[in-house]
């Protein structure tokens, strides 16, 4: 008997010691593996709208612009704890981002998980598109879709009713998987798009007018999607 338990420990060891693990992408002390693009820092002394406090990292809203990972991501998970601190606002996650200042000279290509107050979840398309399940209904007329200026660019999500009030921590849960994405908000499905241009990119978090506190930013491989 000792000897079948001890197999299983070593099996059992061996398989955890494999199994994927989360990788912070924000260490609490510095910006270290992100870099900034804030348009208005290019010729002003604008200040850096993403700041490091009490271990967070704070997107103070303005200047508007964009934190980016140096690093390109693909079939992940990402977990993200956040909150509105003060006032409710917007801001959000982009996936698969490349091309800097794509978009109304300010926006990366990429796909946006929003996190505006009330809509998180919604999908933004970037110079990049994306589809879901009853598009009509959730895009608006088929001859409006685009993925540039002017153009209907959002995707409704599947319920705006997944956040907890102003001052308390959110979980959104974003899994890309080649062209798929899927969106969770304190553990209700939010969305799920597939068919995505593209399936591999840079992360990205926005100043976008409203003071928002990150307490984790974390990746985790993938393999599959969770149903």
């Amino acid at each position: 008997m000792k000897k079948y338990i001890l197999v299983f420990s070593i099996v059992f060891a061996t398989l955890w010691s494999c199994a994927p693990r989360a990788k912070n992408l924000f260490n609490g002390k510095d910006l270290n593996g992100w870099h900034i693009d804030v348009p208005a820092m290019d010729s002003t002394d604008a200040r850096n709208p993403f700041i490091i406090r009490d271990g967070m990292l704070v997107s103070l809203g303005t200047p508007a612009g964009h934190i980016i990972t140096d690093a390109t991501y693909e079939d992940f998970r990402l977990d993200v704890e956040y909150r509105f601190a003060g006032e409710p606002g917007n801001c959000g996650v982009l996936v698969f981002a490349s091309t800097p200042r794509s978009l109304y000279k300010m926006f990366p290509k990429s796909i946006e998980v929003q996190m505006m107050h009330e809509n998180a979840g919604d999908f933004w398309c970037i110079v990049e598109d994306i589809t879901v399940d009853d598009m009509l209904a959730r895009r608006g007329p088929q001859e409006e879709w685009g993925i540039t200026e002017g153009k209907k660019r959002r995707i409704l999500n599947l319920t705006d009713d997944s956040e907890k009030p102003v001052g308390e921590w959110n979980h959104m849960q974003i899994e890309c998987l080649k062209n798929e994405i899927k969106v969770w908000v304190n553990g209700d499905l939010v969305n799920h798009g597939y068919d995505a241009t593209a399936q591999t990119g840079q992360i990205a978090l926005q100043a976008e007018g409203s003071e928002v506190e990150f307490r984790k930013v974390a990746l985790t491989p993938i393999t599959q999607l969770t149903e």
